[in-house]
Order: C-alpha cells, then structure tokens, then sequence
C-alpha cells in the first residue's frame, strides 16, 4: 500500500472529524516529505468527507518511495480500501 491509516473513536460527543498527517524523514527529503503530505491532505480533502465516521481521528501516513510518486487516483483508492479495512 501507498499509505497507512489510523483511526480512534474519541468518544466525546463531539461529531467532528480530525484528521492529520505526518511523514518520516525515512519518506525523503523536506521536498519530498512535503509533496507526500501535500498529496495527503488533497486526498483527505476529497474523501473524508463522504467516507469518515463522525466522532473520529485519522492520522494519514506516508510511506518511503510511494506515497509521493504513485498516481494520485491509485494513492486515493488505497485510501478507500484502507478506511473499509479499519471498518
């Protein structure tokens, strides 16, 4: 996969969704750390809105040598099947 993703429920009653990124500097460099986590919030963007659970977390993660080059519409579906494994 081109990415991992976390999620927690923070059971608080609040409906909102969180979402945040990170990258390791085992990604690359600080340009290439940046267009992965770019890349990310594109993508969380476009898709969390239809896909999230209401009350939850996500931590999107980039991963070393994919997550800033893969094409941008596998990278989303790696996210959609991501969030339908965490259920």
């Amino acid at each position: 996969t081109s990415l991992t993703v976390q999620m927690r429920d923070r059971r608080d009653g609040d409906d909102s969704v969180r979402v945040g990124f990170t990258c390791s500097k085992k990604v690359g460099n600080a340009v290439v750390r940046n267009r992965a986590k770019r890349r990310l919030r594109e993508i969380a963007r476009l898709d969390l809105p239809h896909l999230a659970k209401a009350g939850h977390d996500y931590v999107l993660i980039g991963k070393k040598d994919v997550t800033a080059t893969r094409e941008f519409e596998s990278l989303r579906a790696d996210f959609a099947k991501a969030l339908g494994k965490l259920g």
